[in-house]
């Protein structure tokens, strides 16, 4: 497939200027400023080792399953900045850096971003809110642990939005949480921290991803689950 023709480096200092102008969803500043607009927590929570303990050690696990539905020639659309080593393992999989684009909300978290792909200059990274965001058409749109951090009417507008970016035979992949088993173990635990850190996160975990979508039929669906049902990576393919 054809390179993207777009490229906006997006350095550190060029990102915190920008956050005078920059305007996030009010959530961001309400739920999740701990997490992603705090320099000092981000830099602590921006490493694999936690992000594999915040995942119950299933973070290598589910970002492969997400690798493989990436070939070396697919463009790639990434919805969001993503803690630990995700995305440079993106560009290291494609033949060309320029077929990666990376779209972020926060300026920060967009610097963060471009400092871990500095071996991959030609990736596009936007500042943008995804849910409205216009641009061509991808063979594979990553959305990786993003739906359960939105609130639920926004989680339908990302989702369609994602989707009318997928070029016909083209994919979104969507890995995240999900209702675990009755009987699993860490259930009431993963109820609390839901409920207490993450409350967008049951609004996802009792909804299929796929009721999301107004033109689900447009799509072959398919779903999979990890440990226990915790986890699910369902992937959308535009028929």
């Amino acid at each position: 497939m054809a390179p993207f023709d777009t490229v906006e480096k997006t350095s550190p200092g060029e990102a915190n200027s920008a956050a005078l102008q920059a305007e996030m969803p009010a959530y961001m500043h309400e739920v999740y400023s701990w997490a992603y607009l705090n320099p000092r927590n981000v830099k602590f929570l921006d490493r694999e080792i936690i992000v594999s303990l915040i995942l119950w050690g299933n973070n290598r696990r589910l970002k492969q399953a997400l690798l493989t539905e990436i070939t070396p020639d697919s463009t790639v659309l990434q919805a969001a900045h993503v803690y630990g080593t995700l995305i440079p393992e993106i560009a290291a999989k494609l033949s060309h850096p320029r077929q990666l684009e990376v779209v972020e909300v926060s300026p920060l978290q967009a610097g963060i971003c471009r400092d871990k792909l500095r071996e991959y200059p030609q990736v596009a990274i936007h500042i943008s809110d995804i849910a409205t965001i216009g641009t061509g058409t991808r063979d594979v749109i990553s959305c990786f642990f993003l739906l359960h951090e939105i609130p639920d009417d926004y989680k339908r507008a990302v989702v369609n939005n994602l989707l009318d970016h997928i070029r016909p035979g083209g994919k979104a992949v969507f890995v995240d949480y999900h209702k675990p088993a009755s009987f699993h173990p860490l259930r009431a635990v993963m109820n609390l921290i839901w409920r207490s850190l993450e409350p967008f996160a049951i609004g996802l975990v009792e909804t299929e991803i796929e009721t999301l979508a107004v033109e689900s039929g447009s799509f072959t669906w398919s779903k999979q689950t990890f440990f226990g049902g915790l986890y699910q990576k369902v992937v959308a393919t535009r028929r």
